[in-house]
C-alpha cells in the first residue's frame, strides 16, 4: 500500500484547549468508538483493543517537543474521512416574530441549546452558531450561586454559566467574552447536575455539526 497522509494539523492552543482536545479522545477511546482526530470530527480512526504506544519529550534548540504516538496494523482499525462524528445538528429557521433562530437538536430528538434570542438575518443566527461551534468545547464552567470565575487563560472566549431561575430551576447559559449570552439552556433541569449533563453534551457535539436551513 502506498503511503498517505490522511490528517495533519499544527496550531498554537492554550493549556486548556489540548485538555479539551485528549478529554475528547479519551472519552470515545474508553467507549470503544472510532476517535476524532480533527475538530471538525470529519477524521476518525477505530484502533484495535491494544495498540503500540509511544511517549517523548525532546529538547532542540531551545524548544521542547511532547510527542505522543500510538500505532497499529491497517488491518486492525478503521480510517474514515468525511464523516459526522457529532451526535447532534444545528438548525436555523424563522421565528413566529420573522425573526432568524438556531437551535441545537440532539439525534434522540431533544433540543440541547438555542440562540436564545432573535437575529434580523439569518447569516447572523449563523454567525452566531459558528461562535458556539469554536468556543463551548473549551468553555470554563463556572457556578455562579459561588461566585465562582472563569480563569482567563485564552482557552475560549465563552464561558458556561450555571445559575438557578425564577422557578428554582438549574440552567446554563454559554456567554461570551463582550458580555452577550450567545447560547442558552432552553429550560429548567431538576437539578444542578442534570444541567451539566446538559452543557457537556454541547460540548462534547458542537464541533462538526451539520448545519440544516429552514426555508
Amino acid at each position: 500500500m502506498t503511503d498517505e497522509t490522511v490528517h495533519e494539523s499544527q496550531e498554537t492552543r492554550s493549556r486548556r484547549g489540548i485538555a479539551s482536545y485528549f478529554r475528547r479522545l479519551a472519552n470515545r477511546l474508553s467507549r470503544g468508538e472510532p476517535v476524532p482526530a480533527d475538530e471538525e470530527q470529519t477524521v476518525t480512526v477505530d484502533p484495535p483493543a491494544e495498540s503500540d504506544f509511544e511517549v517523548g519529550v525532546e529538547r532542540e534548540d531551545g524548544t521542547v517537543t511532547l510527542e505522543i504516538e500510538m500505532g497499529w496494523e491497517e488491518a486492525d482499525g478503521e480510517v474514515e474521512t468525511e464523516v459526522v462524528a457529532s451526535k447532534a445538528t444545528f438548525e436555523v429557521y424563522e421565528d413566529n416574530a420573522e425573526q432568524y433562530r438556531w437551535r441545537l437538536r440532539h439525534d434522540n430528538g431533544n433540543i440541547i441549546a438555542d440562540s436564545g434570542e432573535g437575529y434580523a438575518s439569518k447569516q447572523k443566527a449563523k454567525q452566531g452558531l459558528e461562535s458556539v461551534k469554536n468556543n463551548a468545547p473549551g468553555a470554563y464552567v463556572v457556578d455562579k450561586s459561588k461566585d465562582e470565575t472563569a480563569p482567563d487563560d485564552g482557552g475560549s472566549k465563552a464561558t458556561f454559566e450555571l445559575f438557578k431561575d425564577s422557578g428554582d430551576k438549574a440552567r446554563w447559559r454559554l456567554r461570551h467574552d463582550n458580555g452577550e449570552i450567545i447560547a442558552d439552556c432552553g429550560q429548567g433541569y431538576a437539578s444542578k447536575q442534570k444541567a451539566k449533563q446538559g452543557l457537556q453534551s454541547v460540548k462534547t457535539n458542537a464541533r462538526g455539526v451539520p448545519v440544516e436551513e429552514g426555508e
